[in-house]
């Protein structure tokens, strides 16, 4: 059903954007949520891309499912404004060197606390997940798909158009940075 929708949309069908749209949202903003880590933007970018994916559909080879697809531009769009952010902040800290604005406050992210986690847990999540901020793009983008969107591993490979190996290779490491990372937090567990 969703290539139908994307040959229908290809012909300009409004209507099947937003049915497709309603089937891929809510994995579309988790997926830019986990990276960005602010709900703002992880909005923005749910909208970025399903305009994309209507400018982008007679492109659409079919290689790959169409959800494979979808993660790969959500993902894309996704590190597109986590390097937007970097090069502001870069940016922001040359101004204030040079003689910037004093009076403006510095564009740091607040703690993230994700809106899926109980009240509990939002202490050990916004450890997390600012242990997997810190990851290299290629190991955040595997261990997010893998363990936050829980994407079977050949389908992360699929998203990544890297080998399986070379996702377990990803994963591995990424534990292993996590491990060193939230040891001082959590002592006694093992990820």
């Amino acid at each position: 059903m969703p290539k139908t929708l994307l040959v229908q949309i290809a012909q300009g069908s409004e209507p099947a954007l937003e049915v497709l749209y309603t089937l891929f949202k809510s994995r579309v903003y988790n997926t830019a949520l986990s990276y960005l880590q602010n709900t703002e933007e992880a909005e923005e970018v749910t909208q970025d891309v399903f305009v994309n994916i209507f400018r982008a559909a007679a492109r659409f080879e079919g290689k790959s499912s169409v959800s494979t697809w979808i993660y790969r531009i959500t993902v894309n769009q996704s590190l597109d404004r986590l390097n937007h952010r970097k090069r502001q902040k870069r940016f922001g800290l040359l101004v204030d060197l040079f003689g910037g604005n004093p009076a403006e406050p510095a564009k740091d992210l607040p703690h993230f606390d994700h809106p899926g986690v109980v009240l509990e847990q939002k202490e050990n999540a916004r450890i997390l997940f600012q242990a997997i901020e810190s990851l290299p793009d290629q190991q955040k983008t595997a261990f997010i798909l893998s363990f936050i969107e829980d994407l079977p591993r050949q389908e992360v490979a699929d998203v990544m158009q890297i080998s399986l190996k070379a996702v377990e290779s990803l994963l591995q490491r990424a534990k292993t940075n996590l491990r060193k990372r939230l040891d001082n937090f959590f002592p006694d567990r093992r990820i």
